[in-house]
């Protein structure tokens, strides 16, 4: 497999006049790193979750209807949910239909985002790879345009304008941390950067697409589980995804547990105020378990890539076990300040 010659840092340039008017420049703050539980002095996080319609997602989304043609009969995409609500936002906003498939695991919150948009909603199957499935009859039988979520070069090229953001605004770092499910936030940064930062990959331990990947030497299914699977489990990373991650992101995937993730949250939530969604957190969750151990010089960036969740999810996901141990306790308390 190749990398695309149209993944590069021209055309994500391109990608970025185009969709700038219609998408929200994310702040990137620091953060002394003792007040969030790391070794670090600083930490710089990309804040992606106050993008539109809630996560990074919006940027692809955008990509593809302004640099492809749209039919009459509108679009079709599938989705966890982030990539759902980003295209029917998009769609809504341009004034083109929009039929979106969800698998059953999709979150509250997500479905609300799809339906309060406008767009058609469609509950396929129970993972995000059936979800696909009967997405691909609908866009065939109606000749519509469908979008997909991570394996399409608009989508890589709208995400990789994140790296531009992000050079632009902290241009000294050292190593960025990137969430993966199917690999199009990745795929996009990496070819923005193309080898002249490091990359590291992080994923859920019940949804390792990548670590998979890398290890079988091309795409193959892994499993879909994890409290993360509604943003991080498609099943297998991207085709024109991999060869972009085996040139330029870090061949040792980092993975974090479900309980990894929740305590990154909860951090997240009570050191910054941040309240990101299981996948949104799952960066930083490799920083604070200390699964990525940067050099203590090392100056390092997360991207905090999405915040949907309702009220009860969150504080579900944040609350402490009533099985928590004292010290278990104890040691997410501090890591809070």
């Amino acid at each position: 497999m190749d990398i695309p010659h149209c993944l590069d840092r021209r055309r994500i340039e391109m990608t970025e006049q185009a969709i700038r008017p219609y998408i929200r420049r994310t702040p990137m703050i620091t953060v002394d790193g003792s007040t969030l539980g790391v070794d670090q002095d600083a930490i710089h996080l990309k804040l992606e979750l106050f993008q539109y319609s809630g996560s990074f997602k919006t940027r692809g989304a955008f990509a593809n209807l302004l640099l492809r043609r749209l039919p009459a009969t509108g679009v079709v995409a599938a989705s966890g949910g982030n990539h759902g609500a980003a295209v029917a936002f998009a769609a809504n906003r341009l004034g083109t239909p929009a039929t979106i498939f969800i698998p059953s695991i999709t979150s509250p919150s997500k479905v609300n985002r799809i339906r309060k948009s406008g767009a058609t909603l469609v509950i396929a199957g129970d993972q995000y790879s059936d979800a696909l499935a009967a997405s691909e009859i609908h866009a065939a039988k109606i000749g519509a345009l469908a979008i997909h979520a991570f394996d399409q070069v608009e989508t890589i090229l709208g995400q990789g304008t994140i790296g531009l953001e992000i050079e632009t605004d902290t241009a000294d770092l050292d190593t960025l941390l990137v969430a993966v499910g199917g690999g199009g936030l990745i795929g996009g940064i990496a070819s923005w950067y193309a080898g002249s930062l490091k990359i590291v990959a992080v994923e859920s331990s019940h949804a390792p697409t990548l670590h998979s990947a890398f290890a079988a030497n091309r795409p193959v299914d892994a499993p879909t589980g994890g409290i993360a699977a509604d943003s991080l489990a498609p099943r297998r990373v991207g085709d024109l995804i991999y060869p972009i991650c085996r040139a330029y992101v870090a061949p040792e995937v980092v993975l974090v547990t479900d309980e990894d993730i929740r305590d990154a949250q909860s951090v997240l939530w009570r050191s910054a105020g941040i309240v990101a969604e299981p996948g949104g957190a799952a960066a930083f969750a490799a920083l604070l378990s200390r699964k990525y151990r940067p050099a203590r010089t090392e100056r390092v960036g997360v991207i905090v890539c999405g915040g949907n969740t309702t009220t009860a999810q969150f504080e579900q996901s944040i609350a402490f076990p009533a099985d928590q141990s004292h010290r278990q306790r104890t040691r997410i308390v501090a890591r809070a300040g």
